[in-house]
């Protein structure tokens, strides 16, 4: 496997576009060949389906620069799959798994020299939306679509790195539609959008945590796991919230480690009197540690409020994998390039 010379830093997340991006149209569900082109602006008919009716969906997962050079993406079989769930929850013409996983590949490989060295890495966005000209057809999914594949160079997600995350805890309102939480589309994270907005202006805190009816869900951007040096304590999955990949790594690799596994219902009760870590699992927050809880009664500090032993361990042994630094025991890893 050819090595790459890395960039030595990446842009703040998101915020640079890598060179070349994939392209498909669909047209009655069937998808034409893809097309590798420069990654400019899209056109879109005035009456497309997705500007009325919200018929997009999305994927984020990320391609590692080892520290041998070579270019590994992690788990993008599961990326593929969620993506084709959300499009059938959308009623989307559901990409072929094959044709996915070609996209994804070609956009990492069509753009190797952007490729930050860790710990950046490439972040890979598959999208999907409604292309269908027909404003008349908020009762019908769109018939035409098309898949875009882009990517972006990118560093920590969370600005100040390392640092300990502070949240607000909301208990009555949820993330997004309970029946519709497990959809990775842009609707779901923008009914936590002004939750999340204000919680920042008001309290100086990084996300907020949903915990409708008392059950913790997860924030609105990644899952939450409560952690001690025995066990890793996370809700168990179910319609309402995503189901991270990340989150699945991170608990496998806990497993392995030797920690008890706990997915079930989380109370606040028991959150609030956790004596322990706090952290967020996603792509793009890998494994973040949590330092305090903001709540109507003040505030809970998690640990002693900074990045906990445990935390970094787990991120550590995900990093590992990710880099190509640990044996690849489960097979996430696929070299490109």
């Amino acid at each position: 496997m050819a090595t790459q010379t890395a960039p030595t830093s990446a842009p703040p997340f998101g915020t640079v576009a890598a060179p070349t991006m994939v392209v498909a149209d669909v047209a009655d569900g069937r998808y034409d060949d893809l097309r590798v082109v420069p990654t400019r602006e899209l056109t879109l008919h005035p009456f497309a389906h997705v500007l009325h009716y919200g018929s997009a969906c999305f994927e984020g997962l990320k391609a590692h620069r080892g520290t041998d050079g070579v270019v590994r993406l992690f788990r993008h079989d599961r990326h593929v799959a969620r993506m084709q769930r959300t499009a059938e929850l959308l009623l989307l013409p559901v990409p072929p798994a094959t044709l996915l996983t070609e996209a994804i590949e070609r956009v990492v490989a069509e753009n190797l020299d952007v490729i930050p060295a860790p710990p950046g890495a490439l972040y890979v966005r598959p999208m999907l939306f409604g292309t269908e000209p027909n404003i008349g057809a908020a009762a019908a999914p769109s018939r035409e679509a098309q898949l875009v594949v882009v990517a972006s160079p990118v560093g920590d997600y969370f600005a100040g790195g390392g640092r300990a995350l502070s949240l607000l805890l909301e208990t009555v309102l949820p993330r997004t539609t309970p029946q519709f939480g497990e959809a990775k589309a842009g609707a779901n994270y923008v009914m936590a959008l002004g939750v999340t907005h204000r919680a920042k202006a008001e309290h100086a805190v990084d996300q907020v945590l949903f915990a409708p009816g008392g059950l913790v869900q997860e924030t609105g951007a990644a899952n939450f796991l409560l952690l001690d040096d025995d066990r890793v304590v996370t809700p168990a999955l179910d319609s309402s919230f995503l189901h991270g990949v990340t989150r699945d790594a991170v608990l496998t690799l806990a497993r392995d480690l030797g920690y008890r596994v706990e997915e079930r219902d989380v109370p606040v009760e028991e959150l609030l009197a956790w004596d322990g870590e706090a952290a967020l699992a996603g792509t793009a927050a890998v494994l973040a540690a949590v330092g305090s809880l903001v709540h109507g009664d003040g505030r809970t500090t998690f640990g002693d409020g900074e990045v906990g032993p445990n935390t970094t361990r787990l991120r550590d042994a995900l990093v590992a994998v990710q880099r190509g630094e640990a044996p690849d025991a489960h097979g996430w890893l696929a070299p490109v390039g």
